[in-house]
């Protein structure tokens, strides 16, 4: 019997390359193919983040979900051998159901942290700029995202506790993203001795108003040097706007680099407008969510069949996970733009130097 014989998807014509759409088009072990979602209430009682991820040079498919609650994050981890179905978005106790492609999702888990949402969007997908990180001559992230803003219904349950979810006070934000991606398993070797990173400083943060959808990303290297730049508004029945070349004030809690609010110039000509975002709660991807540099789990990594790992962990003291420090944390926030309030993410990471922000390394963080 043949090993590679035609999946489903084969049937349609949605195909890129001459190959089956069992397979990706490079070789390259760090193949994705991934998304995420935030649900958050707009008091900061509860942020939900949960994903799911496929890798097809290495076989495995994996999702988790974080819920945090107070200084308690609730986390459930599942990962499998990749099968055939790519549509069956499914791992473990965890499920996405795409009931109306780029509107309508049902998003489910049965574990200890349990949960049945529909997910609705409020504002049509965004182009994200395409992002492309070189090690040295080597190309080591490429990656094409969409994102969106919407809201969400149904229950959420965890330790004892019930969420209701109502679209009125809570906000969904999604990101989906596919390409190549460092997974762990690899040093780099020569290249990666040669090109350590000084310093890495990254703000991507969705933001829904009632009447419009803003998106801000910025990427800058420890110079300042900014490899990743957007400010873009969606405003239904008009034509996307950009809004130029967004400058970040970040108000850090002393003795760390956890922002408690930020003010994000956006450069319209027309009319200088500021973004001001008030942090309501945090969620470090490192802790639970499998983003490096958890020591844990992290996503792509095979576990064997059938593996699924719950567990819960305690936030009240930030210095039991050092390893947080040097990963992206995000921030369920509220936002204040042209007279307007809304609510987003605000994900941050800055770690090792950055010039603009005053760190002068890995060790340094705000007086």
């Amino acid at each position: 019997m043949a090993d590679d014989r035609p999946v489903p998807l084969d049937e349609y014509p949605v195909h890129q390359v001459p190959l089956s759409m069992k397979h990706v088009a490079t070789g390259d072990r760090n193949a994705y193919d991934r998304c995420i979602f935030h649900v958050f209430d707009h008091q900061g009682r509860a942020l939900l983040i949960l994903g799911l991820g496929v890798y097809p040079n290495l076989g495995v498919i994996d999702a988790y979900a974080t819920l945090r609650t107070g200084d308690v994050l609730h986390a459930v981890r599942a990962s499998d051998a990749l099968g055939d179905d790519r549509m069956r978005l499914a791992v473990g106790p965890l499920r996405i159901e795409v009931e109306e492609p780029l509107r309508r999702l049902r998003l489910t888990c049965d574990d200890s942290l349990s949960y049945d949402l529909a997910w609705t969007a409020d504002f049509p997908a965004l182009w994200e700029p395409h992002h492309v990180q070189r090690r040295g001559d080597r190309l080591t992230l490429e990656g094409r995202r969409f994102v969106q803003a919407g809201s969400a219904e149904g229950v959420i349950r965890a330790g004892g506790e019930e969420f209701r979810v109502t679209a009125a006070q809570w906000t969904g934000t999604r990101d989906r993203s596919w390409g190549v991606r460092p997974v762990p398993g690899e040093d780099g070797g020569r290249l990666a001795q040669d090109h350590a990173t000084e310093g890495f400083h990254w703000i991507w943060s969705p933001v829904r108003f009632e009447d419009r959808f803003l998106m801000v990303i910025i990427q800058e290297d420890a110079d300042g040097y900014r490899s990743l730049n957007d400010a873009t508004v969606v405003h239904p029945g008009h034509r996307d706007r950009q809004l130029g070349w967004p400058q970040a004030e970040i108000t850090y809690r002393s003795g760390t680099r956890h922002p408690e609010r930020a003010a994000i110039h956006l450069g319209d000509p027309r009319k200088p407008l500021e973004l001001e975002a008030e942090i309501l709660t945090s969620s470090p991807l490192a802790v639970g969510a499998g983003y490096p540099p958890a020591d844990d789990w992290q996503h792509g990594t095979w576990r064997g069949p059938g593996w699924t790992d719950s567990r819960t962990y305690d936030l009240s003291d930030p210095s039991a996970y050092p390893l947080a420090a040097y990963g992206v944390t995000d921030h369920a926030a509220r936002f204040r733009l042209d007279g307007q309030v809304g609510y987003g993410i605000f994900e941050h990471g800055s770690f090792g130097r950055h010039d603009p922000s005053g760190f002068t390394g890995f060790d340094s963080v705000a007086p």
